[in-house]
């Protein structure tokens, strides 16, 4: 079952409701996202990214999930 990138934004916008995100994509599968949100600050890429991970609830779990690909950049903002 194929997703869109309103999904990924309103899964994403649950967990961060304050954030700027931005997410690109189109095929259903492979997507890219920029997520952007104060609750970033003090952590690492990795705890950031895996706080957004976190956000998805499962859609990128394993071969049968929604997700297939996305590319993440996130930071806390300037």
């Amino acid at each position: 079952m194929a997703i869109d990138a309103a999904t990924i934004e309103s899964l994403i916008r649950q967990a961060f409701p304050k954030a700027k995100i931005s997410v690109q994509g189109d095929d259903g599968q492979h997507f890219a996202a920029e997520v952007v949100d104060e609750s970033f600050r003090g952590q690492n890429r990795v705890q950031q990214q895996r706080a957004v991970y976190s956000a998805l609830k499962g859609k990128m779990d394993g071969a049968h999930g929604e997700l297939h690909a996305l590319a993440l950049t996130t930071r806390a903002p300037d």
